[in-house]
């Protein structure tokens, strides 16, 4: 199966779906300092995230992009 738009088109769509992907996942399960029962490091914001975990963070946006992409490019085939 060929994709359904030019090749340009479809990698500016894919990250236009990361990047709407990553800002919907980066809240996921984040503590801040202030809420933290050990209290918070000297100098740092009490908003700052305690462990932010984005190297996983990014894996799974890059998984959830992709499986949007692919039901995006499949639907777009189907109509056309």
């Amino acid at each position: 199966m060929s994709l359904p738009l030019p090749i340009p088109t479809a990698i500016a769509i894919y990250i236009t779906i990361w990047w709407i992907a990553l800002f919907a996942i980066l809240p996921l399960g984040v503590k801040s300092q202030h809420e933290d029962p050990d209290g918070r490091l000297l100098g740092t914001d009490p908003g700052a995230p305690i462990a932010p975990r984005l190297l996983l963070k990014a894996g799974l946006t890059t998984l959830v992009s992709a499986i949007a992409f692919v039901a995006l490019m499949a639907y777009i085939a189907w109509q056309g």
